[in-house]
């Protein structure tokens, strides 16, 4: 019975490392899964506020493309009125030569009548070229915004090309790639 007494306290002792080899390989789990979970959550902040900037930049860039199809559309325009100007302007000047050469063999009532046909086109001309001379500033400043804006708008492409790039390579670092 001796033996007994002596030996239950013993044998009570001896669970006691193993209960607390368990809470410290507990604790360590426990500390190792909040880490992760910590990291996570990093992670997907970072993730997130990426995704917000690309949003973001999404739209500056519809916006700026928007700009652009405008400016586009003003330049071509301007190009268009420019290009009539000039085939008008060809137009006039074949006729009133054709009327100055058919002058010489036409009576005066004709020739008077010829005259003032002639003169109405010379100052048509006169418009069409003023109205070239005024368009030409215009178009060339439109060309330059035009150039600018497109400068802008493939900034923020590339930047878009960026994030993705970063998010691509991120993905790829967490073995999710797509």
């Amino acid at each position: 019975m001796r033996r007994w007494i002596l030996l239950a306290p013993i044998l009570a002792l001896l669970p006691a490392p193993a209960l607390c080899q368990t809470t410290s390989t507990d604790s360590q789990t426990l500390q190792a899964l909040l880490a992760e979970v910590h990291q996570l959550r990093q992670e997907l902040r970072t993730t997130s506020v990426a995704a917000q900037r690309a949003q973001i930049l999404i739209y500056r860039v519809q916006a700026q493309q928007t700009v652009v199809t405008r400016l586009s559309q003003r330049v071509d325009n301007d190009r268009s009125r420019l290009t009539g100007n000039q085939s008008e302007q060809k137009r006039i000047t074949s006729v009133i030569k054709r009327l100055e050469d058919q002058r010489d063999a036409q009576s005066d009532t004709e020739r008077r009548h010829t005259d003032e046909q002639v003169a109405q086109m010379k100052i048509r001309l006169e418009q069409l070229s003023a109205e070239d001379q005024e368009s030409q500033p215009r178009k060339i400043e439109l060309e330059e915004e035009l150039r600018l804006e497109q400068t802008k708008l493939t900034q923020l492409n590339e930047e878009l090309d960026r994030i993705d790039k970063a998010l691509e390579q991120a993905s790829r670092g967490l073995g999710t790639a797509p």
